[in-house]
């Protein structure tokens, strides 16, 4: 039996490398694919069967039901190219009846300044682009070894005088198995509409016979924008812990992903935790992607418990971006 596990996970985080193929800028809301919290971002995003905090509402909202208190979650990513991303969550317990969670994500610049043909200077007017997104989560364990979770979302992305709306869902699973506690957990993200930019900015006006005598130039027309599909992304992973002592916890966790926009790839992580108050982690992501930028990660956290009252954690996650430089993040966690 053990045998036939090993061979069958082998399976999944090798197979997906032989049929690699990029499909890259052909969905919309990119945005989506950021990660969420620094302890995932330290252990290299591999985190599907892991999630056991608040950010699982990203990574898979089925590891929501191993929460034993409420808590909430707000984290704070320096993104690429002074890019701000902002992540806020709370969740709830209800007894026997589950969880509830609602978050929200915002990806934000600073304005920037328009520039025509005619006025590379600028113009005097000013624009700013972000994206968001709002989500409502269900988590229930159905055994005591498996559990299930849904997110609902609503996205919308902006830039200048233009905007685009969709909705998604999100379905993961968690599996604890009796080969040494093994977590398998599975999770679909962003199973949605389509999005469209529209606005004002497409209002545009023409000639539609220039050549005629008294024709008119100024007949308002609009341009037609495309419809993109939503990054669609499969994840399924393990985790297990190797050491588990009073003292010492070590997890390592493997997550391969499948997307439909690039190739696939995996994720590869490590924590180390001293009597569950401090943690150092790395990992290293998109292995065997294709053109990716993104690779080793590490970083760590500390956990304060106040007696009778709260658990403060507070993360933190550094990760490389190739020519991109790196990417930061920090996350606080609290427990009540």
């Amino acid at each position: 039996m053990k045998t036939r596990v090993i061979l069958f996970i082998a399976f999944l985080f090798t197979g997906s490398a032989l049929f690699a193929v990029s499909k890259t800028g052909t969905t919309a809301a990119q945005f989506l694919k950021i990660g969420v919290g620094s302890r995932a971002a330290a252990m290299g995003s591999a985190y599907v069967a892991v999630a056991n905090d608040a950010s699982a509402i990203y990574w898979n909202p089925a590891g929501l039901a191993r929460l034993t208190a409420h808590e909430a979650l707000l984290a704070h990513s320096e993104w690429l190219a002074d890019i701000n991303y902002d992540f806020g969550g709370v969740v709830i317990r209800m007894g026997n009846m589950g969880l509830i969670a609602a978050s929200l994500t915002i990806l934000s610049m600073d304005e920037m300044m328009v520039r025509t043909e005619t006025e590379p200077e600028g113009t005097g007017e000013y624009f700013g682009a972000s994206d968001a997104c709002a989500t409502i989560t269900y988590s229930r364990s159905l055994t005591d070894r498996f559990s299930i979770g849904m997110n609902f979302k609503y996205i919308r992305q902006g830039i200048y005088h233009m905007n685009a709306d969709g909705f998604a869902f999100d379905v993961g699973t968690l599996f604890t198995t009796q080969f040494y506690g093994m977590r398998i957990g599975m999770n679909i993200a962003n199973f949605g509409t389509k999005m469209r930019m529209a606005g004002k900015d497409a209002k545009i006006f023409v000639d539609i016979n220039p050549e005629a005598s008294g024709s008119n130039a100024t007949l308002p027309a609009h341009l037609e924008t495309q419809s993109w599909p939503l990054p669609l992304l499969f994840r399924v992973g393990v985790a297990i812990d190797p050491v588990q002592l009073r003292r010492h916890r070590v997890t390592v966790a493997l997550d391969a992903l499948h997307p439909n926009d690039n190739s696939e790839r995996v994720n590869a992580g490590i924590e180390y935790s001293f009597r569950e108050w401090v943690a150092l982690r790395a990992g290293y992501q998109s292995a065997w992607g294709l053109d990716a930028e993104d690779g080793l990660t590490f970083g760590g956290g500390l956990r304060y418990h106040i007696p009778g009252a709260m658990t403060f954690k507070l993360d933190y996650a550094y990760a490389e971006w190739g020519r991109l430089a790196n990417a930061q993040r920090l996350s606080l966690g609290i427990e009540f």
